[in-house]
C-alpha cells in the first residue's frame, strides 16, 4: 500500500490547487478500499504526530508515545481507542466510527462529547479516521479532528513496535510535507508510553 502515498501526492496537489485556503482537504487513495481491517486491528504504538491543532502536545519533557487499539465491531463499524500525552498527563478517548458508503474512510456520525476517560483538556473530537498506507506492521493514519465547524488535521505514524523503520518514518515526513505540517511534525520519545491507559 505504499503506492498510496503517490496517489496522495497527485490528488492533494490537484485538490489544494483547486481549493486553496479552504478547510481540511480529504483524500482517498484507491488502495484504502482493499485494506483488511481484521489484519489492521489490534494494538498500535503512535510513534509520531503532526497536527495544526494548537496545544495538542505538552512540553518536550512531558511527551510520551501514544497508543491505539483498533477493533472491528461489525461490518462497516470500527471501535478506536486513542491515547496521547497531554498537558495533564496521558488521556484517552474511545470512539465508534462508521464506514462511509462511498469513500474509504470511517466517520464519527454522533455528536462529540467528553467521556469518562477524558477530561475537558482531552483529545479533540475525532470526526474521521483514514488509513493512508500500511503493510500491517506500520500504518500512516490521518485523523480529522474538531467540533462542529472546526476542523484540524492530525497525521499519525502507527507501529506495532515502539521503534519505527526508516521507510515508514520517511513516508510520514513526506506526507507531512504534502499537508504543510512539516514544522509541526514530532517524533515522540520511546522511553515511556500512554499504552497503560487503554490496555487491560
Amino acid at each position: 500500500m505504499r503506492q498510496g502515498l503517490l496517489v496522495l501526492v497527485l490528488v492533494l496537489g490537484l485538490g489544494l490547487g483547486l481549493a486553496a485556503g479552504s478547510q481540511v482537504q480529504e483524500w482517498y487513495p484507491r488502495e484504502s478500499h482493499t485494506l483488511n481491517w481484521n489484519k489492521f486491528s489490534g494494538f498500535w504504538y503512535i510513534l509520531a504526530t503532526a497536527t495544526d491543532a494548537q496545544g495538542f502536545l505538552p512540553a518536550r519533557d512531558k511527551r510520551k508515545l501514544g497508543a491505539s487499539v483498533v477493533k472491528v465491531n461489525k461490518v462497516g463499524q470500527l471501535c478506536v481507542l486513542l491515547a496521547f500525552s497531554r498537558l495533564k498527563g496521558c488521556q484517552s478517548q474511545e470512539v465508534i466510527l462508521r464506514k462511509d458508503r462511498k469513500k474509504p474512510v470511517f466517520r464519527n456520525t454522533c455528536a462529540y462529547a467528553a467521556g469518562p476517560r477524558e477530561g475537558p483538556e482531552g483529545v479533540k473530537g475525532v470526526k474521521a479516521f483514514h488509513v493512508l498506507s500500511t503493510d500491517y506492521s506500520y500504518g500512516l493514519v490521518y485523523l480529522r479532528l474538531g467540533r462542529a465547524a472546526q476542523n484540524y488535521k492530525n497525521l499519525l505514524l502507527f507501529h506495532r513496535q515502539n521503534v519505527s523503520s526508516f521507510q515508514s518514518l520517511k513516508e510520514f515526513m513526506d506526507a507531512c510535507d504534502i499537508l504543510g505540517l512539516s514544522k509541526a511534525a514530532v517524533i515522540l520519545p520511546k522511553d515511556a508510553s500512554c499504552a497503560h491507559t487503554i490496555l487491560p
